[in-house]
């Protein structure tokens, strides 16, 4: 278990998001006062394009539909903290896969040379599935910028040959994830941890396994992986190699960067804030719920007890689905900002 005493995460004075990979796309809804500051709205989409045209009167730019970014089943998130002159940036989770992680970061243009970690949450296809064009893309920005620092991937060590579903009527394999060799080879550093520990002088903290405390967050429904000794599946619904990352904010608390929430957002949260520091507060959870095939009785108790947890700011992202967020708007009026693909979440 988390050596909770060993970890010492550091106050940061800002922190900024990038959702590169989202299953949502809405560039036209704002955020709710007194959240958080949203860029990659219409107006920054025509600001950051090249297009040009001088036969339109007095219009200098144009619109084009190829500058927005595009939705896709997964997550990646780009997250750059800075603590006085200090700026430390992680990418977290990379999406399923290359083609709409590449397609994106060339309409997004963010600074992929400032990349120091890339931290998968678990070993699932739809979080790994474009690492290794990343980790080359963010070899080929460094060495454009003439800088030669690693690239660490921060990984859990046990990752399945596969993973599947066991549906009723079939068993369903799911893509592999990137191989250790083959992440190694594409050019990265891999680190493997298990348990909690900080990163990037202590400005992020990525959990070891989160401990199951509540009576309704049971895992994935029907996972499976394979053995491949034996050729055969067995269950696999506790997914315990997923990690959340977490960042501590100056005056707000801890904002709290979940993957898939396979072991439950509330489990999440709770696990965060034994981790943070003595009386700190949860300001913000950010991406995937995992709330879109659960019962409305599941949806009900998580944000209950989520409301019990008081953050400032819910961004249910990915797998959260739209009926838990039409709930939370409900339950906690002003509090939901959801995370669509696209957008600078600026705290």
């Amino acid at each position: 278990m988390d050596d909770i005493l060993s970890l010492n995460l550091q106050e940061v004075d800002s922190l900024e998001a990038t959702v590169i990979i989202d299953n949502e796309l809405d560039p036209m809804s704002p955020a709710a006062p007194e959240t958080v500051r949203i860029g990659g709205q219409m107006g920054s989409i025509v600001m950051r394009s090249d297009s040009k045209v001088t036969d339109r009167g007095e219009a200098s730019k144009e619109l084009r539909m190829g500058d927005i970014c595009c939705a896709a089943h997964g997550l990646s998130i780009l997250i750059t903290a800075t603590k006085g002159e200090t700026k430390h940036s992680v990418l977290f989770d990379i999406g399923p896969e290359e083609d709409s992680w590449e397609r994106n970061v060339k309409r997004l243009r963010p600074d992929l040379a400032s990349v120091e970690v890339i931290q998968l949450s678990h070993w699932h296809r739809d979080h790994s599935g474009g690492l290794l064009r990343a980790i080359r893309m963010i070899k080929e920005a460094k060495s454009a910028q003439g800088r030669s620092d690693d690239l660490i991937v921060d990984l859990h060590p046990d990752r399945p040959v596969y993973r599947g579903i066991a549906f009723p009527q079939m068993l369903v394999s799911l893509e592999a994830d990137p191989t250790f060799e083959e992440i190694s080879d594409a050019g990265a550093i891999i680190e493997k941890h298990s348990e909690a520990h900080t990163i990037l002088d202590e400005m992020f903290l990525v959990s070891g396994e989160i401990p199951r405390v509540t009576p309704y967050e049971t895992g994935l429904k029907g996972a499976v992986r394979f053995d491949s000794e034996t050729k055969d599946w067995y269950s696999d619904e506790l997914i315990t190699d997923e990690r959340f990352l977490a960042v501590n904010l100056k005056g707000k608390g801890i904002v709290l960067f979940t993957g898939c929430s396979h072991g439950g957002v509330v489990n999440a949260s709770k696990h965060a804030m034994k981790l943070a520091p003595p009386n700190t507060l949860l300001h913000c959870v950010v991406g995937g719920f995992h709330l879109a095939t659960s019962e409305e009785s599941q949806i009900q108790s998580t944000i209950a007890d989520l409301k019990r947890l008081d953050p400032a700011v819910l961004m249910p992202g990915h797998c959260s689905g739209w009926r838990s967020k039409f709930a939370i708007e409900k339950a906690m009026p002003g509090a939901l900002v959801p995370c669509t693909v696209g957008i600078t979440i600026t705290f």
